[in-house]
């Protein structure tokens, strides 16, 4: 039987995410397992449109912001949560392709089950698994459990 110890939940902080998250809790709970919430800022930043171009400076500045950002929609997602206090969590941010990066936090952190929506923000229709849950499931090591 499956004793998770340590639960990865990926978010886009949509609704689907919310109720991945909420199902990681439960379990985390159950199982005294940790949490890890883990969001990807995905794709490169545009460098150059036409012949203007941004500088280094501007673009680590654009990056930073961009990771401040992530780090208070992550504390704003588990703030949902009261049941949040009641297990160990951790909250961390990855940059570049979503699922990559999902299955890398996964290996690095020695994540033994995630817990992923099946749809996200662009879910084109109800009865698909996107494709970032596709991906990850594919390429996944550990169990994956999907919530819709």
């Amino acid at each position: 039987m499956l004793r998770p110890t340590k639960i990865l939940v990926p978010t886009d902080f949509s609704e689907y995410s919310d109720k991945a998250l909420k199902q990681a809790l439960d379990i985390g709970k159950q199982y005294n397992a940790k949490v890890f919430l883990f969001h990807v800022v995905s794709g490169e930043i545009q460098r150059c449109v036409g012949d203007i171009c941004l500088g280094d400076d501007i673009i680590r500045q654009i990056e930073t912001q961009l990771k401040n950002k992530a780090q208070e929609d992550l504390q704003k997602q588990m703030n949902k949560f009261p049941q949040s206090k009641e297990v160990s969590v951790a909250m961390d941010i990855g940059h570049g392709i979503p699922h990559e990066a999902i299955l890398r936090e996964a290996e690095d952190k020695g994540i033994d089950l995630i817990v992923i929506a099946s749809l996200g923000r662009s879910a084109i229709a109800r009865f698909l698994i996107g494709s970032v849950a596709r991906n990850v499931l594919k390429g996944a090591k550990c169990p994956v459990l999907l919530t819709k």
